[in-house]
C-alpha cells in the first residue's frame, strides 16, 4: 500500500467519523502541550531519584530542542508538499500550514519526548509513547500529514534524543552531581 493510499484510507475513516473531528483536530494542533506537561512530570519524578535519572530528565527537553533544530533544515531541504496541496478532495480538520510536510515537527517533538522519558521512568515513557502514537494518528486523521511524514518525525526525534543522551550522559550526571551541592539543589533533588 502506498503512502497516498494509506493517507486516503485514514482520511476516508475521518470522513466517516465526524464525532471524532473535534478531539482529533484539537489534539493534532494543541496536543503538543501534553508533551510539555510530560517533560515537567519527568523532572518532578527525577528529583526523588539519583543523578543519572535527573540527568535524563534534564536531557529530555534539550533532546527535543536538538531534534527540532535538526528537523528544520531537513523539512526545507526535502520540501515535500502537504497532502492537501497535492491530493484532491482531502478532508482537512485544522489550519492549513504553508511549510513542507516531512518530517512532521509535531511527531519529531513527540518522538523526542517519549524517548527521553524512557530514560527517566519506563512507565512515564510508555505514557509518552501512547501520547506519541495518538499524535501521529491525529496528524494524519486531521489531513495535515502523510503517514510517512509522521513516522519520519517520530524516528528522528527518538534517535536524536537517544543518541544525544548516550553521548552526553556522563557530562550531565557530573553537572547534576555538582548542582546537588549548591544552592540550586532543590531544582535537581527533592528535600531529604
Amino acid at each position: 500500500m502506498s503512502n497516498d493510499d494509506l493517507f486516503r484510507l485514514v482520511n476516508g475513516f475521518a470522513r466517516r467519523t465526524p464525532w471524532l473531528h473535534g478531539p482529533m483536530s484539537a489534539y493534532a494542533t494543541h496536543g503538543i502541550v501534553l508533551f510539555a506537561a510530560l517533560l515537567a512530570a519527568g523532572w518532578w519524578i527525577a528529583r526523588g531519584h539519583g543523578s543519572e535519572v535527573m540527568a535524563a530528565a534534564l536531557w529530555a527537553p534539550l533532546g527535543v530542542l536538538l531534534a527540532v533544530a535538526i528537523d528544520q533544515p531537513i523539512v526545507h531541504a526535502v520540501g515535500q508538499p502537504r497532502p492537501y496541496a497535492v491530493l484532491p478532495h482531502v478532508l482537512v480538520l485544522a489550519h492549513r500550514a504553508a511549510d513542507p510536510s516531512v518530517p512532521s515537527d509535531h511527531a519529531t517533538v513527540a518522538g523526542a519526548v517519549a524517548a527521553g522519558l524512557f530514560f527517566v521512568r519506563h512507565r512515564l515513557g510508555l505514557v509518552a509513547a501512547a501520547a506519541t502514537v495518538l499524535m501521529g494518528v491525529s496528524r494524519v486523521y486531521a489531513g495535515l500529514q502523510y503517514p510517512s511524514d509522521v513516522l519520519t518525525g517520530l524516528l528522528l526525534g527518538a534517535i536524536v534524543t537517544t543518541l544525544g543522551f548516550v553521548l552526553a550522559k556522563g557530562a550531565l550526571v557530573s553537572v547534576v552531581t555538582r548542582l546537588r551541592t549548591t544552592r540550586l539543589r532543590s531544582l535537581v533533588a527533592a528535600r531529604a
